[in-house]
């Protein structure tokens, strides 16, 4: 989620490439840094912070280098820190540097095998071993060194660089994340983003996954396996600079509805390398983890609902009693903890007051903690005993979406590691679960390409005074989220239950015509899913069912099916989630209101 923007060209590089930063510092501000090639070596200005730290330390005294590239950066691997930031230096840092989006999932293997060849490093993160790889590739032809460097290495990143025996010229390479080529009069750009120079040019070229690219101010050239190939086509951009920065979606929220996919992808990244399950330290030894006799999950909001979702994949897999709970309200229930208990406190932000009380509750009264949040150096971090990071950049849009899947996706590895920690799982069925999990993304990517009724159900029912949501079992905390969507963006009273209550009361709510979304998915409590979906129509109810790819005895009992991918029961709340966040994203919209401000609310939640 980091922000990349490379220049070379007639005019002074260094505030391009600071406007450039200004412009993708959504994409990270933990750090931000710069590289100029001026006459004697490459010069490096790196800050802490937001963009105006580097701003403020870059100085305001120009410069006659008119070749560079810059990076803000979203930390994954290593702390927040001047040493890691960006761009990133080899064993001679006067000729050589890379800056990288995303994360290089083999980056150990490769860094001991460098490291044995004499290569020192200087950060802790895992993009510099691309650097030290092109030291020892270099031969004189920079663009070839990527092109032997890029089969090397796996995982899913965006990568420039810059030489400082080459004058005028920035290569770089894109696997599975963004790098856009822009071309101007005389000048030539390679970014992360769009919006890092559409007030330059608007004239673009997309680079394909392995393609190599070299620019100069001339243009650019592609190569792949080392052989130049056509040039693929160049683009015309109509945005104005806010859609620019919205990477041409209407609203961030939608944006950032289409980035789970990548979201998830950077939450799993290397902690899944083929069957080797691989997290940071979760404070625990393994015989403290194999006595836990109980976890307690505390959050609010849509990180409560990611909560209830880790209750049912870490009790299903690893055996453990789990307790999820409302932050706000378990703060002041005098908690029962002891030293075999592990809370847990979920936060997008890591600031929610009520769950940094509650983790620092637990902690003073003996507990163990663990912090998943989204945030480096937050205030959750510093009150409890580990911290697992989810990787989702910055989220702008109130209503939480991309949080919510790399939540869901980095409990279901911690579920998997106490598993494979307690023995509760065979290896056979850890081995098939991580592999259905690193395709989470593929298959949330599949869902966002397709082509669904929600539109036309949109259509329909965006003046409906109430909608009901149903799930069961892995589909409640599902709809729990729908639920909360609909009423965060839209402002339509809606309730959420679990399927099997809603003959307790809610059905008395139930007209004619009434929309009941049911989350429908192939669970084992499938046919009670059903028989409750029955006694909705009942009563007259209109069903929209959230069903999987294939079922088609769904159709025989719901008047709308929304199909998402086949996956695991486990972990189906991933992909299940999704069509309810576009449902109410387009009734929000049809009904004219602003879903990345929604009245009343706030991103951040710092009061009680």
């Amino acid at each position: 989620m980091c922000g990349i923007i490379g220049y070379v060209g007639e005019r002074e590089a260094k505030p391009l490439l600071l406007e450039g930063l200004r412009r993708l510092e959504y994409r990270g501000y933990d750090s931000a840094g710069i590289a100029l090639r001026e006459a004697e070596r490459l010069d490096y200005v790196r800050a802490v912070g937001n963009l105006q730290n580097l701003v403020a330390a870059a100085g305001a005294n120009g410069s006659v280098s008119r070749h560079g590239l810059g990076h803000t950066r979203w930390a994954t691997h290593g702390a927040v820190t001047e040493q890691n930031a960006h761009p990133l230096t080899g064993c001679d840092a006067d000729k050589l540097a890379i800056v990288l989006n995303g994360i290089v999932e083999n980056y150990r293997e490769l860094k001991e095998e460098l490291v044995a060849q004499g290569h020192a490093f200087s950060s802790e993160t895992d993009a510099e071993v691309v650097v030290h790889l092109l030291e020892r590739e270099y031969d004189g032809d920079l663009a070839q060194a990527l092109v032997r460097v890029y089969p090397q290495l796996e995982g899913h990143f965006s990568i420039v660089a810059i030489h400082h025996d080459h004058p005028d010229l920035l290569v770089g390479v894109r696997h599975q994340t963004p790098l856009v080529v822009g071309l101007g009069h005389g000048e030539t750009f390679l970014a992360s983003s769009i919006a890092a120079f559409l007030a330059e040019t608007r004239n673009v070229v997309f680079p394909d996954d392995g393609e190599v690219v070299e620019i100069t101010p001339a243009g650019a050239r592609f190569f792949r396996d080392g052989v130049e190939v056509a040039h693929p086509e160049v683009k015309e951009i109509d945005w104005d600079e806010e859609s620019a920065e919205k990477g041409g979606y209407e609203t961030f929220m939608l944006k950032e509805i289409y980035e789970q996919p990548e979201a998830v992808a950077e939450t799993i990244g290397d902690r899944v390398r083929g069957h080797q399950l691989v997290l940071e330290a979760l404070g625990m030894t393994e015989l403290e983890i194999r006595n836990l006799r109980r976890i307690v999950i505390v959050a609010c909001g849509t990180a409560y609902h990611a909560g209830v979702v880790g209750r049912y994949i870490i009790e299903e897999w690893a055996r453990i009693p789990v307790e999820p709970d409302i932050a706000s309200e378990w703060i002041y229930r005098n908690p029962v903890l002891s030293r075999d208990t592990l809370v847990i406190g979920i936060s997008q932000s890591g600031e929610t007051r009520d769950t940094v009380n509650a983790v620092k509750l637990a902690r003073e009264a003996g507990a163990r903690t663990l912090a998943i949040t989204n945030l480096m150096g937050t205030q959750i971090t510093r009150e409890v005993d580990a911290t697992l990071f989810t990787r989702c950049g910055l989220e702008v849009g109130v209503a939480a979406t991309k949080t919510f899947t790399a939540q869901v996706a980095l409990l279901s590895l911690l579920a998997l590691k106490l598993a494979e920690i307690r023995r509760t799982l065979p290896q056979e069925e850890i081995d098939f679960i991580l592999d259905r999990l690193h395709e989470l993304p593929e298959k949330i990517q599949e869902f966002l390409d397709g082509e669904h009724p929600i539109e036309q159900i949109a259509r329909r029912f965006h003046d409906a005074p109430f909608f009901l949501y149903l799930g069961r079992h892995i589909g409640l905390p599902v709809a729990l989220e729908g639920a909360l969507k609909l009423k965060e963006i839209s402002y339509i009273p809606t309730d959420a239950y679990s399927a099997g209550e809603m003959k307790h009361g809610p059905i008395a709510l139930l007209d004619e015509g009434t929309p009941v979304v049911v989350v429908a998915t192939n669970i084992h409590v499938y046919d009670k899913i059903v028989s409750n979906i029955q006694e909705t129509r009942a009563r007259g109810a209109h069903v929209i069912a959230i069903a999987t790819d294939g079922n088609e005895d769904i159709q025989h009992h719901a008047d709308d099916v929304i199909y998402v991918p086949r996956t695991p029961a486990f972990l189906q709340a991933a992909l299940a989630v999704v069509p309810l966040q576009l449902l109410a994203y387009r009734i929000a919209r049809l009904r004219g209101l602003n879903v990345d401000q929604p009245r009343n609310l706030a991103k951040t939640v710092t009061v009680e």
